[in-house]
């Protein structure tokens, strides 16, 4: 099953999308599934249901910086700010917003993009990191 398939089906088991993007990585982020089902279940609905942040967004910061992070080196957060940084550019350029509410047309506008194509894009953001540290 592909990463991608992976996120789909946490999704349609109702995880929220920062949960579906960052629980097919655990391997690579060597934590346990359970932890983080915890640590990214405030992320969805754009934090706390709040629609800011879209989900699919915060879960790839997640892993980024799981993934990224020197837990002994406190200026890593430079390093991990800019790999932050261009997911994000790169989110909005697809998706057309960071913003769940906008994304999902609830400002007045019209959708821009489903939540399953910003979890497949939150996916694709974490594979091209992985693929870029190798």
């Amino acid at each position: 099953m592909t990463k991608h398939e992976m996120a789909m089906d946490f999704h349609k088991q109702g995880y929220n999308c920062a949960q579906a993007v960052a629980l097919p990585f655990c391997d690579e982020m060597g934590l346990d599934a359970a932890l983080v089902k915890r640590a990214t279940e405030g992320f969805g609905a754009g934090m706390g249901g709040r629609t800011q942040t879209c989900g699919a967004l915060s879960g790839a910061v997640f892993v980024a910086g799981m993934l990224n992070a020197d837990a002994t080196n406190p200026t890593s957060k430079m390093d991990t700010y800019k790999v932050c940084a261009k997911m994000s550019e790169d989110f909005v350029a697809h998706c057309g917003s960071g913003v769940c509410a906008e994304i999902k047309g609830l400002t007045g506008g019209k959708m821009l993009c489903s939540c399953n194509e910003c979890i497949a894009y939150g996916v694709k953001l974490v594979e091209q990191l992985l693929a870029n540290a190798e």
